[in-house]
């Protein structure tokens, strides 16, 4: 199981810039496609963002294309999300994922939450307009 700590969540004005870091506790190279997700008091958990083992391969969500780029440091073991040109739409927790995907998983189900086996506990992003 790979533990995940997810950081630098807060308070920014729209159009502002925040970057997320996720610190897990084991190599996340060679194994684990690591992901972003979020989620708003009475709804779904939604996808962000998703990077394959090597970070050759990065997917995101239409609402985030173009704003937020997520990236991966193996050596460091941790993943990071830069959001830019931030929306009070994009508020919300943020959750840092970790998950295998196998040679024949397309790319949809990067985006599918059932396919990560270990979560964070979560950082709070918070807009203001």
């Amino acid at each position: 199981q790979v533990q995940l700590v997810e950081s630098g969540g807060g308070l920014v004005q729209a159009g502002g810039s925040l970057t997320l870091s996720c610190a897990a506790s084991e190599r996340t190279s060679s194994r684990h496609t690591m992901a972003w997700f979020r989620q708003v008091p009475a709804k779904e958990l939604e996808f962000v963002a998703a990077i394959n083992w090597s970070g050759v391969s990065t997917y995101y969500a239409d609402s985030v294309k173009g704003r937020f780029t997520i990236s991966r440091d193996n050596a460091k073991n941790t993943v990071t999300l830069r959001m830019n040109s931030l929306k009070p739409d994009d508020a919300a927790v943020y959750y840092c994922a970790a998950g295998a995907m196998s040679p024949f998983d397309g790319s949809s189900s990067y985006t599918k939450r059932t396919k990560y086996a270990d979560w964070g506990q979560g950082t709070q992003v918070t807009v203001s307009s």
